[in-house]
């Protein structure tokens, strides 16, 4: 007898086995999808891990239901991907399952109501409620869930549904629904016989009399000839016909429509290169150190500064590796980015490239996912989570912003870094890895220069262009002189009118979205706070409410103090909204745009604003962070950052990395084509040593100023770190069970665990949180014992009766 172990799309900790039936021993492979039932009655869909003979000891196998495909839908590469995904970032395989698999190729049953024949038709002995629905399940026969809601005009049905069940007038069936469907669209085709042209002018003197027919045919052949097939929808657009007019030309028998299947996304298919640029001496140079470097270490760092051309080399390099007939992943922080780099791309490889983040449906997602797991897409350029998609023979991962936080997965688990998750899954296929930054990671840049991976440095701007020019404004000194025209000072006013007027583009950024981060009474001082968390609220004007950015409620605006009922409230500190509506006021004839979150929530509409500064349709840009990752605008000549101490002035041990990355990374969007940009940074602090690294554009004096700090202090990359959080709606128990916690693993961890504490926001979604930090030093075998330690005491502590309802999240190398 064989069995199956299967991953279930639930956070278990371990695996199911089933048994195999004999009928099914020849199409249950590891890969595929099977259907299984989980408890008494709940089927799912899993992923089959493995097939063996041997039975568990400890329960009596159920069989597999059903076997969902023909063909495995993940390859064992990426089963031993998940494996690790799991082992090393401690969370089940049911949970990176349900992060990597689209959600139509997750199936879990519906619950079907059916009508027991046996039970008659003497409804007499059932309320009103009952009687409805039983009535409706004699005529019906079967009821899903939301048929019955409707019917009863209530959401709570549950009830009625059980009193139903006990007295025997329905069934309950799970059944396991496939939803993503293959989409269906009209073509027309001319019949074969009008296909020579001489056949086709008798048909003209017979369609003289139908003006509206001949337009049809006319827009065809021009249609057939510009495109090589004809949708019907664009053809009755073309030609301003009705459906009913293009029937009278296929009842005549001159033209014929066909269903056939298309795909929702574009891309795939034979890539034709056509790269239509020369590298830079200096470029040729580091292409040929990246190739050196791959054949000694399968991880190489691209060190180049701010528009040196790194793109350039990626593409020289997606060639090569193209041409071999391997797959490329072109990964990118952000899905803002996508837009742009993809045009790049495809006017060298055509529209062969796929795309895929989380802005795509479910049915789009499951057609890109096949076409990768084809072969068809030969590149294929994503944000973080393309990673998990199903690659036949990928040859080499680029990895582009490397040092960028947003790599790092945060909620639900796997918590993964995408960086070293890449560097893992691309040795699965000895494949080479490519990193590349202006302002790598201190991880990253230790790890070059450690030789663990290779380090090519390009330390020229593309064309001989000079690094922007860079101005430090003291805010306070302009401040206490009353120079400040609402938040800009008056050398920022003047040199955004110097870009204006040389019809450039100007860059602003802030790094807070909304109009103000809080309000206060001036009376009393009060703030408004989130009732679900221990957080200040933002006022965002366009909307005038009160948001919370951590929970997502939002409120009305507080006319009155809530607690001393004067009427005093007044805005505190700015965000981009605020800029915004400033710069309105200061230049009333500026083209302003804002990018931030609350901005670009469409699909599409981060790709309309980049195209929009593109084509000079924008004079003054004000974003967060979105601005400042990897985005070429040619004309941008200024880049103003308009509070430098809000990036310096965070609790985190990476607060100067990671003001420098920002500050260096903003700076680089200006002069990138004509001429030397400039940068103006407002702060307060004009004297913090990371201002005058950005100012030197020195990336490798704050490198060694912050190593030593991060050994003398214990942090990475001399250390991993993992934090455990614990939640609960009840502050004393989740203080407990933290201190309990660590009372129990503090023995064998010692000084190297530190906490438990509240972190900065203690309480988010009305659950309190405790934290706590485990220093973990740089050896395997440590690293795997006090990970097993750890999972050993979650266990034990939720087998505590007053705490079984904590819950606890490990993330290890948090960020």
């Amino acid at each position: 007898m064989k069995f199956a172990d299967v991953i279930l799309p639930l956070a278990l900790p371990k695996n199911y086995t089933y048994t195999v039936p004999p009928e099914m021993e020849g199409t249950v492979k590891a890969g595929s999808r099977v259907a299984v039932q989980l408890g008494k009655q709940k089927k799912y869909a899993g992923i089959v891990k493995s097939v063996h003979e041997q039975p568990p000891a400890n329960y009596k196998t159920k069989p597999l239901l059903d076997v969902l495909d023909k063909d495995p839908v993940v390859y064992p590469t990426q089963l031993s991907f998940w494996q690790w995904l799991s082992s090393y970032y401690m969370c089940t395989e049911g949970e990176v399952l349900n992060a990597a698999l689209p959600a139509h190729l997750k199936l879990s049953s519906e619950t079907l109501l059916l009508f027991n024949d046996a039970y008659g038709d003497d409804f007499s002995a059932l309320d009103d409620d009952e009687y409805l629905v039983a009535e409706a399940l004699h005529i019906r026969k079967e009821l899903r869930i939301d048929e019955v809601q409707l019917i009863l005009d209530k959401s709570d049905v549950y009830s009625v549904i059980k009193e139903l069940l006990e007295k025997k007038v329905l069934l309950v069936y799970e059944e396991l629904k496939e939803v993503y469907k293959e989409k269906k669209e009209n073509f027309v085709q001319l019949h074969a016989q009008y296909e020579d042209e001489e056949q086709l002018a008798p048909l003209f003197n017979e369609l003289a009399k139908a003006p509206k027919q001949m337009e049809l045919l006319l827009a065809y052949l021009h249609l057939i000839k510009t495109q090589g097939s004809v949708l019907q929808s664009e053809l009755l657009k073309k030609s301003g016909a009705t459906v009913a007019q293009l029937k009278g030309l296929v009842e005549k028998n001159i033209l014929w429509v066909e269903k056939r299947t298309v795909d929702r996304v574009p891309g795939g298919g034979k890539i034709e290169v056509q790269i239509d640029f020369s590298l830079s001496p200096a470029q040729e140079k580091a292409l040929s150190e990246v190739r050196r470097n791959f054949e000694e270490k399968p991880v190489t760092l691209l060190h180049g500064v701010t528009s040196s051309g790194k793109t350039q080399l990626y593409v020289k390099l997606i060639e090569e590796y193209v041409a071999k007939g391997k797959q490329v992943l072109y990964l990118l922080p952000e899905i803002a980015l996508t837009a742009q780099i993809i045009r790049r791309l495809q006017k060298h490889f055509g529209n062969k490239i796929g795309i895929y983040h989380s802005r795509f449906n479910n049915n789009e997602r499951v057609e890109i996912w096949n076409k990768v797991k084809s072969g068809e897409l030969q590149i294929l350029l994503g944000a973080r989570s393309s990673l998990l998609l199903p690659f036949r023979d990928l040859g080499m991962i680029i990895l582009d912003e490397e040092h960028d936080a947003s790599y790092k997965q945060q909620d639900p688990a796997p918590r993964y870094h995408a960086r070293d998750a890449a560097i893992y899954y691309a040795g699965l296929f000895r494949a080479k890895v490519l990193l590349g930054s202006a302002t790598p990671s201190l991880e990253s840049y230790f790890n070059a220069q450690q030789g663990k991976y290779g380090l090519v440095e390009l330390t020229e701007r593309f064309g001989g262009l000079e690094m922007p020019q860079i101005e430090i404004i003291d805010v306070k000194k302009e401040r206490a002189e009353k120079n400040m025209d609402e938040n800009f000072t008056p050398q920022l006013k003047a040199a955004i009118s110097n870009s204006m007027a040389a019809d450039k583009q100007v860059i602003l950024f802030q790094n807070r979205r909304g109009y103000a981060p809080f309000l206060m009474c001036t009376t009393c001082g009060w703030i408004p706070n989130c009732k679900n968390c221990d957080v200040s609220l933002t006022y965002h004007r366009y909307q005038d409410k009160l948001h919370c950015h951590y929970c997502g409620t939002r409120y009305p605006y507080p006319q009155t103090c809530g607690a001393c009922g004067s009427q005093t409230m007044v805005t505190k500190s700015f965000g981009t909204e605020k800029i915004e509506d400033d710069l309105q006021q200061v230049f009333p004839k500026a083209r302003i745009a804002r990018m931030d979150m609350d901005a670009v929530r469409n699909k599409d509409s981060h790709n309309k604003m980049i195209q929009l500064l593109e084509q000079k349709g924008i004079d003054i840009l004000v974003g967060t962070q979105m601005v400042v990752k990897g985005l070429d605008f040619e004309n941008v000549n200024l880049v103003g950052i308009l509070s430098a101490d809000s990036l310096l002035s965070f609790p985190d041990f990476r607060v100067n990395e990671r003001a420098f990355q920002l500050m260096e990374q903003v700076s680089g969007r200006a002069g990138r084509k004509h001429g030397q940009g400039k940068v103006i940074i407002q702060a307060s602090n004009t004297k913090h040593p990371i201002l005058h690294y950005v100012t030197m554009h020195d990336y490798k004096a704050m490198y060694a100023a912050e190593i030593a700090e991060r050994q003398r202090f214990g942090y990475p990359p001399f250390f991993r770190l993992l934090k455990i959080t614990f939640k609960h709606k009840d502050q004393q128990i989740v203080e407990q069970a933290a201190q309990v916690f660590g009372n129990w693993v503090r023995p064998h961890i010692g000084p190297r665990l530190v906490g438990p504490a509240a972190p900065l926001v203690g309480r988010i979604r009305n659950n309190y949180l405790q934290e706590m930090l485990v220093k973990l030093p740089r050896d395997t075998k440590v690293i795997t014992d006090t990970k097993r330690l750890l999972q050993e005491h979650f266990i034990k502590l939720q087998a505590e009766k007053q705490f079984r309802s904590v819950v606890i999240v490990p993330d290890v190398d948090c960020v």
